[in-house]
């Protein structure tokens, strides 16, 4: 499969200023992340909050500058771009931002909102403009007479499928989706996690999921890409994430997804303590001060990443150890069950329309 988007190396670091210090902090946001995006796949990148997902996330849309690496997007050097040379490829780049309410000018009608993007491009105006306006509200499930209504009007799910309309509403190849489920109850989450699927099937479409939730993401991703302190810890496959995660850190957020049954739950060692500071990340092994697996090697050396024979990419010293040991043994039902099954009824519904129409 060919690469459509590409990180090699990146960094970002902030400067805070203090005003009790004369000092000025360095946060490091992300720090040497490389990895690539197959056209038509829905790549994910997981971690807790503060790990500097979603400033990767907006580093690849160049949303943010970096502070060292290079984005490639489908071929081009896109890092150094000015403003006018990158607005062609604006085009085919969106994003879904995580609070639909907050990324919605209040002052605009639906109608506006949606095609704001496509007058900005050149795509119609006028009558067509309404018309492919009216035409991605039904796209998303939406009706086109909402055109003429406010954000506030709408619920949370709603406002989301709106969201997703205007990202849609640039013809766009690529989609950064920044938590755009966490802000939803589980049976919303479903609709939405089905109609990014249905969409990304009907126009070819890649997508970047940036999430906390595990849960969310089995159901929706092809790879993921598990962040720790702006690192990635490990990369691969989402049934292998699932069903053998190497890194100690992986199974820590694997072993807090809710299951169905307590019986169902594997006995590990709790994941102790708080993320460290981004302005003071930890020697050696960044994730070392939380791992029931340390070693003082992992306070002193920072590990390579591994890339192994199926293509998974793992960076700790001892995760053959701690595979041997038994602790990457599979999660039983590690995926959210409430929402496996509500994306099933889901499912079953499209796939019933789907045949009534061909039927017709």
């Amino acid at each position: 499969m060919s690469a459509i988007l590409e990180a090699q190396g990146l960094v970002k670091q902030f400067g805070v200023r203090s005003r009790l210090l004369s000092q000025t902090p360095v946060v490091h946001a992300v720090n040497g992340v490389s990895f690539s995006v197959h056209e038509g796949e829905t790549f994910a990148i997981v971690g807790e909050s503060g790990c500097g997902k979603s400033t990767l996330g907006r580093l690849l849309l160049r949303l943010l500058d970096v502070t060292a690496g290079r984005v490639i997007y489908r071929g081009t050097d896109i890092t150094d771009l000015s403003a006018r040379a990158l607005r062609p490829l604006r085009r085919e780049m969106q994003l879904v931002f995580q609070d639909p309410l907050a990324s919605l000018n209040p002052s605009m009608t639906i109608g506006r909102i949606i095609g704001e993007p496509i007058e900005l491009h050149g795509l119609a105006r006028g009558a067509q403009r309404r018309e492919r306006v009216a035409e991605l509200l039904r796209t998303v499930g939406l009706q086109p007479g909402y055109a003429e209504r406010f954000p506030h009007e709408f619920s949370g799910g709603q406002r989301q499928r709106i969201g997703i309309a205007r990202a849609l509403a640039s013809e766009p190849r690529l989609i950064v989706g920044d938590e755009p489920v966490s802000a939803l109850d589980v049976s919303v989450q479903a609709q939405v996690i089905n109609l990014l699927e249905r969409l990304k099937a009907e126009f070819g479409l890649t997508l970047v999921i940036v999430a906390h939730d595990l849960g969310v993401i089995r159901h929706m991703s092809d790879r993921v890409a598990v962040m720790y302190l702006g690192e990635i810890v490990e990369l691969a496959s989402v049934d292998a994430v699932f069903d053998t995660p190497l890194h100690p850190y992986t199974q820590a957020l694997l072993q807090a997804i809710p299951v169905s049954h307590p019986g169902l739950r594997r006995e590990r060692p709790a994941l102790t303590g708080d993320l460290p500071s981004p302005t003071a990340p930890p020697p050696g092994c960044r994730f070392h001060p939380r791992c029931p697996h340390a070693k003082p090697l992992c306070r002193e050396a920072k590990p390579e990443h591994e890339t192994l024979s199926d293509g998974r990419q793992i960076a700790c010293h001892f995760w053959r150890e701690i595979q041997m040991s038994g602790a990457g043994a599979p999660l039983e039902a590690a995926a959210s069950p409430k929402l496996a099954q509500r994306l099933a009824l889901y499912r079953e519904r499209q796939a019933k329309v789907e045949a009534a129409e061909a039927d017709a």
